[in-house]
């Protein structure tokens, strides 16, 4: 007997049909049954369930004589379950990668309860995924299971059939069964969760509800979604016929009431002539199951009023009013952002005419995210070095507290934002500050970059669409003409940015003195490293991994990159790994959740958690040439680096120059560890070389160079450079001696797969 049925009926679905059942099979949980029901689909849908069952044992197609509808399709997968626990799934929407498990986990932590509620993501066609608004409702605090009584908010969660899980010794026991018609939902959601003596709820999105731009039910106009009065009656006989159930009815009723009202106002489901009946229907039913008792929100008392007493032509001019009352605000709102842009940027122009204030430094980074990067390191010296000089930076609200207390925050833009702008001494940014900037005479830009470049930049992409993404190269040159300093890290980052930023400016100096930003991986010690690893959960002792993809220009989001529990698996249970996504992204995308892989991606620095790990997993990010400063290993896996190559190009082949091991699969990936050439020798040989060549100047005094020659002026006592050899990096944490190495690994391979070779294929970059 499997663990779980899980029912897909489909109907005239047959472009989505083969992505829903796929993510079914793809779980990590494989105790299941998988019942595709054929509903006499016109289309394609029967033979791609055949082809399903044909190639996996799991599916069991089920072909139905005559079309039926959603409800009974259900019903008929239901008579063929075997599974302990039901799961119902729409056609057109997905389970989440590790759904399964972390649904079988959940029931077996809550004693085997009868109903399991979880969270499920609207999914738009234009890739955007907007989890459940009432999410709240299902944290995992307080008694494990309760009933209904217990937690009423969950009648708030969307009250669909696939966001739970059913024990199907339950459904039997009571009877439960799908009606024919529209919302065939509601007749068995509401008294599922009535009757269940037990429930239990898991905090974790586990569906994808592909929002369809047409096909939908909810989306069609028809005489069927009066069906919903049919439904609604069978609610009540369900609590009629339970006297236990009466404290229910009028919640029940209120929530009925407030489903007429989202039907009648949404736009395209009723035919334009029948409003009026619907409504007079809507009123028989107030009179029909009106229980005081439940009082509705203020908000929604006329709504329900106005249905009871008929009142069809009010309810709708009071809809219309309300509608147009909210475009207006809208348009009022838009008119006041462009007055306010235009009160701006007059009051800009009067800056402008207002002395530069020598004195004044302000600071920004990543487009105006919290403090971090070149621009961080160079400000903080700058308060240290510089006498009388008040710095600003500016960032998003959500962001300020990461700035010190020592520096002004601003807002961007604001009032505040603009005067900094016009009267501030020094701009120091890594990337472009608004294009409106004006530069004046007495100020001083500097532009940090922020990261050495492996892929193509500036200029150098304007054969290439997909990453220039409709740049203004004329806006581009625009504002390289304003730079008077451009700050490198390495002799190929100074002929880089000569080429791809060049500047028109007699007064742009390069400054060759290394990124301010790697100064802590000198500076760090042991008890700063064990105090940062300590913040972040990670086992005394432990070997940490972080794992730091780049973005794509060839793909909107990120998707799952390598197993990270497979690594984890070969290195054994001393081993962490640390998750960190690209700025441009939410998170690195996972499948189920694992005790030993921590996602960092929403930490502010991630400075600290390269001293916190022991080892580096990247692709084509620029991370790789700071960690490298550390002279701990780096792996790369370049799995796509044809794609990434075609899309954005580099600057060089990263298999004639690599700071480590290089894996071309995930197959590779696990191997390079397995076989501990990670960090064998050669690893450190060719970053030892990797070191020499981008990180001649990482010593940890770059940002004092550039705070004496830039805000100082002094060109004279610049710091001794400290050659790479004499650096002493702050030490890694982990014992990686602890985790054992293969008995087999050879001492010195050669050519091993996945190690960086001259001889091996094109790659990529950050």
């Amino acid at each position: 007997m499997p663990r779980f049925s899980v029912i897909v009926p489909a109907y005239r679905v047959q472009a989505y049909l083969h992505e829903s059942l796929d993510s079914v099979l793809a779980q990590s949980f494989e105790d299941f049954e998988l019942i595709a029901v054929d509903d006499c689909s016109p289309d394609a849908c029967g033979a791609v369930i055949d082809e399903f069952a044909a190639r996996d044992q799991r599916v069991r197609a089920l072909h139905l004589p005559e079309n039926v509808g959603l409800g009974r399709a259900r019903n008929a997968g239901i008579a063929q379950a075997t599974g302990d626990y039901l799961i119902f799934l729409d056609s057109d929407d997905t389970l989440a990668p590790g759904a399964l498990r972390a649904v079988a986990d959940r029931i077996r932590a809550t004693g085997e309860p009868d109903v399991l509620v979880y969270d499920y993501a609207r999914t738009f066609w234009t890739g955007e995924s907007v989890r459940n608004t009432f999410a709240e409702h299902l944290a995992e605090t307080g008694p494990a299971t309760f009933t209904l009584t217990g937690r009423p908010g969950l009648l708030k969660v969307l009250m669909v059939v696939w966001n739970k899980a059913y024990r199907r010794a339950f459904v039997e026991a009571e009877g439960f069964a799908f009606p024919p018609g529209y919302y065939e939902d509601t007749p068995w959601t509401y008294p599922v969760l009535m009757a269940a003596r037990s429930i239990a709820v898991l905090d974790r999105v586990c569906v994808g509800y592909r929002q369809r731009r047409q096909g939908n039910i909810l989306a069609t106009t028809s005489r069927k979604h009066f069906d919903i009065f049919e439904q609604y009656d069978r609610v009540f006989a369900f609590i009629d016929a339970r006297p236990g159930l009466a404290p229910w009815r009028p919640v029940i009723y209120r929530r009925m009431l407030d489903h007429f009202c989202t039907l009648f106002t949404a736009r395209g489901r009723l035919p334009r002539d029948s409003r009026a009946e619907f409504f007079r229907r809507a009123r028989a039913h107030c009179g029909r199951y009106r229980a005081p008792g439940a009082p509705a929100p203020r908000r929604a008392r006329l709504r329900h009023g106005l249905i009871r007493l008929g009142a069809h032509r009010t309810y709708r001019a009071l809809w219309a009013a309300q509608s147009l009352h909210s475009r207006l605000r809208r348009a009022g709102a838009a008119v006041r952002r462009v007055l306010r842009a235009a009160a701006l940027q007059a009051y800009y122009r009067v800056q402008l005419r207002l002395p530069v204030q020598a004195d004044r430094a302000v600071f920004a980074a990543y487009w105006h995210r919290g403090y971090a990067c070149n621009p961080a390191a160079i400000e903080a010296k700058a308060r240290e070095l510089v006498p009388g000089l008040r710095t600003a930076w500016i960032c998003r609200p959500e962001d300020a507290h990461t700035v010190p207390a020592a520096t002004r925050r601003i807002t961007p833009g604001t009032y505040g934002y603009w005067r900094a702008l016009a009267r501030s001494g020094y701009l120091v940014n890594n990337v472009n500050f608004d294009r409106r900037l004006v530069k004046r005479r007495g100020q001083v830009l500097l532009q940090t970059h922020h990261g050495t470049p492996l892929k193509t930049m500036g200029l150098d992409l304007q054969d290439r669409p997909a990453a220039a993404r409709g740049t203004d190269f004329g806006q581009l040159l625009a504002n390289v003409d304003k730079w008077d300093f451009s700050l490198s890290a390495n002799r190929h980052s100074t002929l880089v940015w000569e080429r791809a930023y060049p500047s028109a400016s007699a007064h742009c100096a390069m400054l060759e003195y290394g990124y301010p930003r790697n100064d802590i991986y000198q500076r760090a010690t042991a008890e700063d490293v064990a105090r940062l690893r300590a913040s972040l959960g990670i086992p005394e002792g432990a070997l940490a991994l972080l794992y730091a993809p780049t973005h794509r220009d060839y793909r909107r989001d990120q998707r799952p990159g390598p197993d990270l529990a497979r690594v984890l698996r070969v290195l054994g249970p001393g081993a962490v790994v640390l998750t960190r996504a690209h700025y441009s992204y939410g998170a690195v995308p996972a499948g189920e959740p694992h005790p030993r892989i921590i996602d960092v991606s929403g930490h502010p620095c991630v400075e600290a958690l390269a001293l916190a790990s022991d080892a580096l997993i990247t692709d084509y990010s620029s991370l790789m040439f700071d960690y490298a400063n550390l002279d701990r290993p780096v792996v790369i896996h370049c799995g796509d680096r044809e794609a990434y190559e075609a899309a954005r190009g580099t600057y060089f082949d990263l298999h004639s120059c690599p700071p480590g091991a290089i894996a071309h699969s995930e197959d590779e990936l696990v191997d390079v560890f397995a076989t501990g050439h990670w960090r064998g020798a050669r690893s450190a040989r060719l970053r030892e070389a990797f070191r020499e060549r981008f990180c001649p100047y990482d010593d940890g005094h770059a940002a004092e160079r550039v705070v004496r020659r830039v805000f100082l002026g002094d060109t004279a006592a610049q710091p001794r450079v400290i050659p790479p050899a004499e650096r002493r990096p702050a030490p890694a944490a982990g014992r990686p001696a602890q985790i054992p190495a293969p008995a087999a690994a050879p001492a010195e391979p050669q050519a091993p797969a996945g190690l960086g070779l001259a001889a091996a294929r094109p790659a990529n970059r950050p």
